[in-house]
């Protein structure tokens, strides 16, 4: 564990100010920490859950281990007369079929039982109607943090912009902040009335309305908005590093970040830790006198920041990632391999556990049904999906075009969020990889109107959810232009009528893709993405993986 970093508090001279010269005033905001004393307290966090509630496969992570793994340093902390706050990052929804099939009731009530203090609001929250998401709320029993979040009728916020601790004599603030991005990959047909701000334009003023009404001891941001080396963002949207930039030195103390899914661990000054291993030592970010920090993804981890407060001063003494029952393979005598647990094994909390299962039962008959097989992996992977063409984004494309009897599909490389590997495959697999529920949607245009759309659409960048997967076209792109359109053998012409497919989320406008909705030749077909998947495979099954392979149908100059 890291060590003896430092920190100044920007409010210790307000509040000793306020200390000294509010003595014997009835001041409900004076500070009542005692001077000298050094108060001890940490700050635990995990980020991005996705849905995943329940452990995996390898019986990796899981809300009830992480029961247990919490109580145990919670006893810890309180032994040596600390207090604590969990937080979570956001994006508890999308990603596991049986979470997503019970609107994520497992993971919001499971997290009640996990003891959350609070949460940001993630852009994954508002892939289901607002009203879904208002039922979320009434079951957590913690807040649902976002200061940046308008209704755009009344221009008031939709979300509780902060929270108050009080620990110890210590008055804690949280405040929650969301992605700007969301309005680009939030499903338009949700997310129409409402308006994402500037999240460090709102940060900055509520951090000064705050220190007039509230003088709280420290300032923490619970962000989803993503964790970027030296602020170097690409086509997202700015994140944690230019919101710690943002700020005056010393206003903010620490954001517990979400939205990039990464362990946040530096190596450097602006440089990550990139062999950074579980049960690694982990050096959280510091950018302008703010600790930023962030626990990867899906609860495999969860982050512990010990800090002490003296005199307005605020030290975080030290930093740790602990890994939630993650394994590794080894290699046995005989050459085999096997997965074994990096640390001790924590053992999984019985009450969780017992909650949780009949969530975690719902619906598994029907999930694990095998409904085809396959010669080969179908790759889905992030890192792959998101800067090539591959054999599972054009097969999905291909199952599009062919229920809605189009020319050629586009699919949008978002959408498409886990692999499916080789052998039989269930509606379990197709649920995680399309988790969204978009709907099936065709546009006939003409060919001159194709051109402008592609334009626009295959000249997205790599390593974003908006680089497209294309399935029964062809095309050069060169300098941020497309040429050589051709569908089968034939070019591309002007004055011909085409049908392509999209999904309704992109269809709408979402992630900057040209709006078709309102196109007179649009049509919502009503049809979800994963069924018409999944009726693809049933229909082709066996599937020769190697048939949707990417052939050099998108050349790239």
């Amino acid at each position: 564990m890291a060590e003896h970093f430092w920190i100044k508090a920007g409010l210790a001279a307000a509040i000793l100010a306020g200390l000294t010269g509010c003595a014997g005033s009835a001041d409900v905001t004076a500070p009542v920490w005692q001077a000298d004393q050094t108060y001890k307290f940490t700050i635990l966090h995990t980020n991005d859950h996705h849905g995943r509630f329940w452990q995996n496969n390898h019986g990796e992570y899981g809300m009830a281990a992480r029961k247990t793994l919490l109580d145990q340093l919670r006893t810890e902390i309180a032994a040596e007369g600390g207090t604590s706050l969990l937080l979570s990052g956001g994006d508890i929804n999308t990603g596991v079929p049986e979470s997503d099939l019970q609107d994520a009731e497992p993971d919001f009530k499971g997290m009640n039982l996990l003891g959350y203090d609070a949460m940001a609001l993630g852009n994954h929250e508002f892939d289901n109607p607002l009203d879904v998401l208002r039922k979320q709320e009434a079951w957590a029993e913690f807040p649902m943090l976002s200061a940046n979040i308008y209704d755009k009728t009344t221009g008031k916020r939709l979300f509780q912009p902060y929270q108050i601790f009080e620990q110890q004599g210590l008055k804690i603030a949280v405040i929650g902040l969301t992605t700007e991005d969301t309005a680009k990959i939030g499903n338009p047909e949700y997310i129409g009335g409402v308006e994402f701000r500037d999240p460090k334009v709102e940060a900055k003023a509520l951090i000064a309305e705050l220190e007039q009404t509230e003088k709280p001891d420290v300032i923490i941001a619970a962000t989803h908005m993503g964790h970027y080396a030296d602020g170097q963002r690409g086509v997202n949207a700015p994140g944690d590093v230019a919101l710690a930039r943002f700020m005056e030195p010393g206003k903010l103390d620490m954001i517990v970040g979400g939205h990039s899914q990464e362990p946040v661990c530096m190596e450097g000054p602006n440089l990550y830790n990139k062999n950074f291993k579980p049960g690694d030592a982990c050096q959280p970010d510091q950018q302008n006198g703010t600790w930023i920090v962030q626990a990867h993804e899906w609860g495999k981890y969860v982050g512990r920041a010990d800090f002490e407060f003296q005199n307005g001063e605020l030290r975080m003494v030290s930093y740790d990632l602990i890994p939630v029952n993650l394994k590794k393979k080894v290699t046995l005598p005989d050459g085999s391999k096997q997965r074994v647990f990096i640390q001790d094994e924590i053992a999984q909390d019985a009450d969780v556990k017992t909650f949780l299962q009949p969530y975690q039962e719902q619906g598994q008959e029907q999930l694990n049904v095998k409904i085809a097989q396959s010669n080969g992996k179908l790759e889905g992977d992030r890192d792959v999906v998101r800067f090539e063409q591959t054999n599972l984004g054009r097969l999905i494309a291909a199952s599009h075009m062919a229920r809605a009897k189009a020319d050629f599909a586009v699919m949008n490389s978002g959408g498409v969020r886990a692999s499916i590997e080789g052998g039989d495959i269930t509606y379990k697999d197709v649920l995680t990889v399309q988790p969204f529920g978009n709907i099936l949607t065709y546009t006939d245009m003409t060919g001159a109107e194709v051109l402008d759309y592609l334009n626009v659409v295959a000249t997205k960048p790599v390593d974003s959810g908006a680089y497209a997967q294309f399935y029964g076209i062809s095309m050069t792109v060169n300098d941020g232009k497309v040429s050589e359109v051709t569908m089968g053998d034939e070019a591309l012409n002007p004055a011909e009528t085409y049908r392509l497919t999209v999904p309704s989320f992109n269809a709408a406008g979402g992630d900057g893709y040209p709006k078709l909705s309102d196109h007179p030749g649009y049509v919502n077909t009503g049809f979800v993405d994963a069924e018409v998947l999944k009726e693809y495979l049933e229909a082709n099954s066996p599937i020769d993986v190697n048939a949707f392979a990417p052939r050099g149908e998108m050349t790239y100059r």
